[in-house]
């Protein structure tokens, strides 16, 4: 503590030094008693020197704060602590003794373990899996654990073929290749979504539309897909294909947008990146459409570290992406390419962690459901608070539960919320921003759900993750729940 005390007359520059070789990055301004005036950290020294403080000066030049510096008794309960955290919204307390002198700092996020929003999930199979690839040195690419991982995969999916790669990105990437979509093509595309369903869109240098969300599942409305779809019948100029994503892990209506494109023959592509373990009408996420795509990435509900795979029923457009995954080699004694191509395989090693993962899927979903169910009872008794709705004859795979805020009637803003929580050690985001907000989108087409109510907008301006993890305990997420309700109820 002592290297963390500066007196009244410590200059700028010496308390700048004190910061930069401190373990927690503020210092305590006492007096000649010792007793605490304020706290400092880096960027009250900064805001000091914009408005006109000198290096040399004392640190009692600097305007003074807004409030006192928070203390507490050392000693205190740690339940004290918390709730003195919960109630003055600092990042920092100090601890003073019974004649006032600082003996330590107490931080926010040390109060408690901190909550993450979906952490890695490991069980017991997967080191046996990646262990036997070592010892069998299948550490390249291909292997046996890749076969049966695919094979695995293909069951789980409903599909006849997998294939095993590097991302999700790289599914979707594949999947506009195999069709064949051309520079210019128009690609619809969910517009309430990870950048990440979008990308390989502009990869090939296509064109895509946006299409808004509708209220109750947050997925594609297909009353927005109907007449985006009207309108460029007329015009002569349809899109190439349509990319659905099943947002959060809960299905879009796929009837009603299967049908649509039926209809006007375009082919779906399902962007399950976060719906594996996800059922509609019966049949797995990602068995609906011609291509589906789903990611392993160490957020999702299972993960490889890092990995994704592409799924169909469709041999030869499994057979093309298979060969342009591994860098479009043809059929030749020697090394002979005809085609631009990619390096997006999935390695065998991760492979492995796949096929550990993929065996406690169903127990993964059914934890993930648990929890949505748990929030949704802990939050019943607040008012102007929903969730994201599952589609009629489906169960969502709830990767994450997602929370909406009506501004009429919670005074509080979503970002307020995942301000005071992260002081807390409790791992929130926003929902994903809108494609038709992000900069990279600026001037492509959006179709709204009604031309009175655009809804993906407002579904990210009121909306916040919750943790969500499988592995996540009762006790954490009754914190949560108590700590989003003390917020709200004392706004």
């Amino acid at each position: 503590m002592k290297d963390q005390l500066v007196q009244q007359s410590t200059s700028i520059r010496n308390v700048m030094q004190q910061l930069e070789a401190a373990s927690t990055k503020i210092v305590v301004v006492v007096d000649a008693a010792g007793h605490v005036i304020r706290t400092l950290t880096d960027g009250d020294l900064r805001r000091g020197l914009l408005q006109g403080a000198t290096m040399d000066a004392p640190v009692d030049d600097l305007a003074a704060p807004p409030a006192p510096p928070v203390t507490a008794l050392v000693g205190s309960s740690d339940q004290d602590i918390s709730d003195l955290f919960a109630r003055t919204q600092v990042n920092s307390i100090v601890l003073v003794d019974e004649a006032g002198q600082p003996v330590g700092i107490e931080e926010a996020a040390h109060v408690h373990d901190r909550i993450l929003l979906s952490p890695p999930h490991l069980g017991d199979a997967e080191a046996g899996f990646v262990e036997k690839s070592f010892a069998d040195n299948w550490i390249a690419p291909a292997g046996p654990n890749i076969d049966a991982f695919e094979v695995a995969l293909a069951q789980e999916g409903g599909r006849t073929h997998a294939l095993a790669l590097s991302s999700g990105t790289a599914g979707l990437h594949l999947a506009l290749r195999v069709l064949e979509i051309q520079p210019q093509d128009r690609i619809y595309v969910s517009d309430l979504t990870f950048v990440a369903s979008l990308q390989p869109i502009l990869y090939e240098h296509a064109q895509p539309v946006l299409i808004d969300s509708e209220p109750d599942t947050w997925n594609m409305s297909p009353q927005a897909l109907a007449s985006r779809l009207e309108k460029d019948a007329k015009l002569g100029q349809l899109p190439a294909a349509i990319v659905v994503v099943h947002l959060y892990g809960q299905s879009a209506k796929l009837d009603e947008i299967c049908a649509l494109a039926q209809t006007y023959d375009i082919p779906v592509i399902e962007d399950a990146a976060e719906s594996l373990g996800a059922q509609y009408r019966g049949r797995p996420s990602g068995a609906h459409g011609l291509l589906s795509v789903y990611s392993f990435n160490g957020n999702k509900i299972i993960t490889t570290s890092g990995g994704g795979a592409l799924v169909s029923d469709d041999t030869g457009l499994i057979d093309k992406a298979r060969k342009l995954s591994t860098q479009g080699r043809d059929a030749a004694e020697h090394y002979q390419h005809s085609e631009v191509a990619y390096n997006y395989r999935m390695s065998n090693v991760l492979a492995g962690i796949g096929r550990g993962q993929l065996a406690v899927l169903g127990d993964r979903v059914a934890r993930r459901r648990e929890i949505y169910e748990i929030y949704k009872a802990g939050f019943q008794s607040l008012q102007g608070v929903s969730f994201q709705a599952d589609a009629p004859g489906s169960v969502g795979s709830r990767w994450l539960t997602v929370l909406r805020f009506d501004p009429d009637q919670v005074d509080v803003h979503p970002y307020q919320i995942m301000r005071h929580l992260g002081r807390l050690g409790i791992e929130t985001r926003p929902a994903w921003k809108p494609m038709s907000m992000q900069p990279l989108c600026a001037g492509y087409e959006f179709e709204p759900h009604s031309p009175t109510e655009p809804v993906s907008g407002k579904l990210f301006m009121q909306s916040l993750c919750l943790p969500s993890g499988s592995a996540m305990s009762r006790s954490s997420q009754d914190r949560i729940i108590n700590a989003i309700c003390d917020i709200i109820s004392g706004a």
